[in-house]
């Protein structure tokens, strides 16, 4: 009998050191030439929380790859994704004659981004696939030429991909654009053993996939990913080519996410699929930038949005909040306050950089470690429970620890896919919030119910004014 207990505590604390409760279906590597479509695919697979975007890189194709490098990071950083990694494809021998349309075109703020600094592509997927255990699926959004090269010089990619996703016009057809980008490259990837799934492009109505329904569809979504396509299709530039209108790389996230919307042939390890149920990849287009691919809780379905379900002093504030910040942050905070058992400053504080932190990296819930300054002294260490409750990284997960032998202050260490960076509170407002809490504490005292009404009323002001992409110093540890 003692044995068995000894065998079953073993075998408790190895499913505990080794289980997730909660991971993304496709962690996936993306290869891009700076095509307009290929904004659109991006942001619908940074949108859904059950992909994990290890890295981008670039090849050249309907851009330079300096351009297309440029492209893809302006649009990173608007999305606040300043942690994804981006590498230049510097091997392929194509020189292109790039699209006027897909070259004006603004994905974010381009300003400031210079690629001749950009890390060379191998280097950027060697780190990920050191870094990563999970099996990828590399994503080909132009040509093959970043996928073969990988291949041939990158140790062990190998055996970490699971299978090439390609935009492509099919298995039969020589004349495409990806294809004879680096025709070689397509020629030797169509007969290596991994699995290749190309993925064609949407022609089953006119006019275009993106009509007039989808689009508003589209731009009435609030989140930042259906903004940015929703934005593109109120531009100048989305009335000048009707290419725009098709659904050709976009096509890749959906497939992704629901393969039995497209018929599939099979010749031996290829796969060509070709879209198939209109009003299903539709909705799954509206579903992705929801970010309604997976539950995003545990016990309840959804947490309610509408200011009627809230106390009186908290309801005017509910939708201007998750206008501003998002229902992610809405909802961590509401959880937050109610694990802490009363609206808190610094808890709000926690729950803003805690997702100003999953932002950085484009993580979901439960996936870095972090080492918190906050301190165990209230009511600066009020801030871990922000940080628990936005991040999942809590005590029981072995995921958060709290530092009490060191200089104490806002500031947690977050440490993703061995790179580490520091969010810290912004001194002139840490000051300012300790200040007026120690103020309504020497005047009312902790025994007060006016000191915790006017912290509330505070808590709701905060929680209103600070946007999280202004109030924190972020710092690249390693």
């Amino acid at each position: 009998m003692k044995r068995i207990n000894i065998l079953f505590f073993a075998l408790t604390l190895t499913l505990t050191l080794n289980a997730h409760p909660w991971k993304p279906s496709n962690y996936v590597i993306i290869d891009m030439d700076g095509g307009i479509d290929d904004m659109r695919a991006i942001s619908m697979l940074l949108a859904s929380p059950d992909v994990r975007v290890l890295a981008v890189t670039v090849s050249p194709g309907a851009l330079s790859a300096e351009h297309a490098y440029i492209k893809v990071k302006s649009l990173l950083n608007s999305f606040y994704h300043e942690g994804i990694p981006v590498g230049i494809n510097r091997i392929s021998k194509y020189n292109p004659e790039e699209f006027p349309v897909a070259l004006q075109t603004k994905w974010g703020n381009e300003s400031g981004i210079d690629p001749a600094g950009a890390p060379d592509f191998i280097s950027v997927i060697s780190d990920m696939i050191s870094s990563e255990n999970t099996k990828i699926s590399f994503i080909c959004l132009g040509s093959m030429s970043t996928a073969w090269n990988a291949l041939r010089n990158i140790p062990g990619f190998r055996t970490h991909v699971k299978e090439f996703i390609w935009s492509a016009d099919g298995y039969e057809d020589k004349a495409g654009f990806n294809y004879n980008t680096d025709k070689e490259a397509s020629v030797k990837m169509l007969k290596q053993e991994i699995p290749v799934k190309i993925i064609r492009k949407f022609a089953l109505s006119d006019p275009g996939f993106y009509n007039d329904d989808l689009i508003r569809s589209i731009i009435a979504i609030n989140t930042p990913y259906a903004k940015k396509i929703g934005g593109f299709f109120r531009s100048d530039t989305a009335k000048t080519h009707k290419y725009i209108y098709e659904g050709t790389d976009d096509m890749v996230p959906v497939f992704l996410h629901n393969p039995g919307l497209f018929m599939s042939k099979v010749y031996s390890n290829i796969s060509e699929c070709t879209p198939a149920d209109e009003a299903g990849i539709k909705n799954a287009v509206m579903l992705i930038l929801k970010g309604a691919t997976v539950a995003p809780n545990q016990v309840i379905k959804n947490l309610p949005s509408d200011p009627g379900f809230y106390f009186e002093d908290i309801a005017p504030s509910v939708n201007e909040i998750i206008e501003r910040y998002g229902m992610n942050e809405w909802a961590s905070g509401v959880i937050a306050n109610e694990l802490h058992r009363h609206l808190g400053v610094f808890a709000i504080v926690g729950v803003k950089m805690g997702i100003r932190a999953r932002e950085y990296f484009n993580t979901g819930v439960d996936e870095f470690r972090a080492f918190s300054y906050a301190g165990s002294t209230p009511p600066l260490s009020c801030m871990n429970d922000g940080i628990q409750v936005s991040t999942g990284a809590t005590p029981g997960h072995g995921l958060l620890t709290v530092r009490n032998d060191t200089v104490l202050c806002p500031a947690v260490d977050f440490t993703y896919l061995k790179r580490t960076i520091r969010l810290t509170l912004k001194p002139e407002l840490a000051e300012k919030i300790s200040a007026e809490l120690k103020e309504i504490n020497y005047i009312y005292g902790l025994d007060s119910n006016i000191y915790w009404e006017l912290v509330r009323k505070n808590t709701i002001k905060y929680w209103k004014e600070l946007d999280r992409h202004d109030i924190f110093v972020i710092e690249e540890i390693n």
